[in-house]
């Protein structure tokens, strides 16, 4: 007799990571013990964070960030990964995504620290080199040819979200959703043979609303906007992404980019880098580099303009 839906169990697991909270909502055999599933997501997740944070001074990218300028460093092969991933998203998008931007966040007060007036206006008249200039990465090693301080968080917690549909895989589990603040990642089908319906929120800062829904199917689907972390200047609401052309938060950035990719990862380095191109160069990227995007643009009388790439979301917006 072959097996159905009713012969799988629904487990739904979840714990901290990255100052939010993964999840997990899988599917198997009702005898199957999520408890070693469970630990090895924490663990995953634990790896990336004690890798790529910058919230945690012995982190490795943060011993990185201070290790002198013209010697070899060795790296762990998660951070490599995601280095690499970074500096090719920074090339491919012409330097909109680019992971040499941590004087600039740190400076408006997106990292630990509260935003500073002088390392802000530092960070404004300092030159600015797109990361593949200031980096030589060999295998997992990296040299640092010119004083930088890398950040991650435009691509880490996409990475972690992959590395948990990997720990679900090694495990046999072919059917899952896993989710990182929104970032999210199918493996397969639903049970009953259907995509996973995932929501694309709304850019409303003061309530959580979908604005479309897409179905996803062993991929991976992330979200870049303005609307849920911001600092305020002047009257002014500016958004945490910044224009790493000049080192301050974009002036007038689309209200949200979501992406879909191949891994969640990409997905999430991608919407950055739209995000920072703005509706029409980052429509035209998209489409160049075979993205399914959505752009949503603000209209006066809080309406959206939503800008379509690609088969997904030409369906779904």
């Amino acid at each position: 007799m072959s097996k159905t839906s009713t012969d799988l169990a629904r487990h739904a697991l979840n714990g901290p990571t990255m100052g939010s909270r993964w999840s997990a909502l899988f599917f198997a055999p009702a005898a199957f013990d999520p408890g070693p599933v469970a630990a090895a997501l924490q663990a995953a997740v634990d790896r990336v964070e004690g890798q790529m944070s910058t919230w945690k001074p012995q982190s490795d990218l943060m011993r990185l960030n201070a290790a002198p300028v013209g010697e070899w460093h060795d790296l762990p092969e998660d951070l490599a990964q995601v280095l690499r991933l970074g500096l090719a998203i920074g090339r491919a998008s012409g330097g909109a995504f680019d992971i040499a931007t941590g004087d600039a966040v740190t400076a408006w007060g997106f990292g630990p620290a509260e935003a500073a007036p002088p390392a802000i206006r530092a960070a404004i008249a300092a030159p600015r080199r797109p990361a593949w200039d200031c980096l030589d990465l060999d295998g997992r090693r990296l040299l640092k040819r010119l004083p930088v301080t890398l950040d991650l968080n435009g691509i880490a917690k996409g990475y972690g979200v992959d590395r948990l549909a990997g720990v679900l895989a090694g495990f046999g589990i072919a059917s899952a959703l896993v989710g990182i603040d929104g970032e999210m990642r199918a493996l397969g089908l639903r049970p009953d043979g259907t995509p996973w319906a995932i929501a694309v929120e709304a850019p409303d800062p003061g309530r959580r609303a979908p604005h479309s829904v897409v179905s996803l199917h062993d991929a991976a689907i992330a979200t870049s906007g303005d609307y849920r972390h911001w600092l305020t200047v002047g009257g002014r609401r500016l958004s945490h992404t910044m224009n790493p052309a000049t080192g301050a938060p974009l002036g007038a950035p689309p209200a949200s980019v979501t992406v879909v990719a191949p891994t969640c990862a990409e997905a999430d380095a991608w919407a950055t880098a739209l995000m920072v191109l703005g509706p029409e160069s980052g429509a035209d990227c998209a489409r160049r580099c075979g993205l399914d995007a959505l752009i949503l643009m603000r209209e006066d009388g809080d309406g959206l303009r939503p800008r379509a790439v690609g088969r997904l979301f030409s369906a779904a917006a």
